[in-house]
């Protein structure tokens, strides 16, 4: 398999978690979620580059994280940017020559399973780019800026994308460098790839791979990792 690399944006805040501290340093367990995310890479054979984008306060917190992993991937972080979407460019122009695939994974997201990681590197190799994702399990409405119901997608169309988003390299970046050309901000790197026209699959994961976002959630990561009271 094509070698990866990793880039996990980690420059987000703990507003919608009440917490002061930015949600990926929070613990759980005796781990940081950022740290259990890691971890999950490490397991990946084919995964040789890991790089962390974080605010500038926070890259010395990094550093001293990388120290303590024991580990011949090559480890890298770079300062983030305003929005997540300039964050990961700035990853970008980090990544490795040797690496053909980059993968971009939510930094609070620390259940995803290696299975799923390599079944998303096999697609993207083939056909461009994958994203993990679960079938829509709710009603989804679309309503106006009144709140008003417009109308009711079909479910059986619609998927929750997750991460990881794997491409390859030479498409994540052209999409990229178009988005940022046109001044368009996008909400995942997948929407990026298809306004370029990129060929994208969607490879079905578990719902295990929360984003740890409300406090609600980080109740359930205690509840998977065996930590909670």
């Amino acid at each position: 398999m094509s070698k990866l690399s990793v880039i996990i944006p980690a420059a987000g805040s703990g507003e919608r978690m009440g917490s002061d501290i930015p949600k990926p340093f929070i613990k759980v367990g005796d781990k940081t979620i950022l740290e259990h995310t890691i971890s999950r890479f490490l397991e990946v054979p084919d995964v040789a580059q890991i790089i962390i984008a974080t605010s500038k306060s926070y890259i010395p917190t990094i550093k001293s994280m990388f120290e303590q992993l024991s580990t011949d991937i090559q480890l890298d972080v770079v300062e983030g940017g305003a929005e997540r979407q300039f964050s990961i460019y700035n990853a970008l122009k980090l990544v490795s020559a040797e690496c053909e695939l980059v993968a971009v994974h939510d930094a609070v997201r620390p259940f995803v399973r290696k299975q799923l990681i390599e079944e998303c590197c096999e697609v993207a190799s083939n056909i461009g780019g994958a994203v993990l994702g679960v079938p829509a399990k709710d009603t989804i409405k679309k309503v106006d800026a009144d709140k008003v119901i417009e109308s009711t997608p079909d479910r059986s169309v619609l998927w929750q994308a997750q991460t990881p988003q794997v491409f390859q390299k030479e498409l994540l970046v052209k999409a990229y460098e178009s988005a940022l050309g046109e001044n368009f901000i996008g909400t995942d790197d997948a929407s990026l790839v298809e306004r370029i026209g990129g060929a994208i699959q969607m490879v079905e994961g578990d719902r295990e791979n929360l984003k740890i976002t409300y406090p609600v959630d980080l109740k359930v990561a205690e509840l998977i990792l065996g930590v909670g009271k």
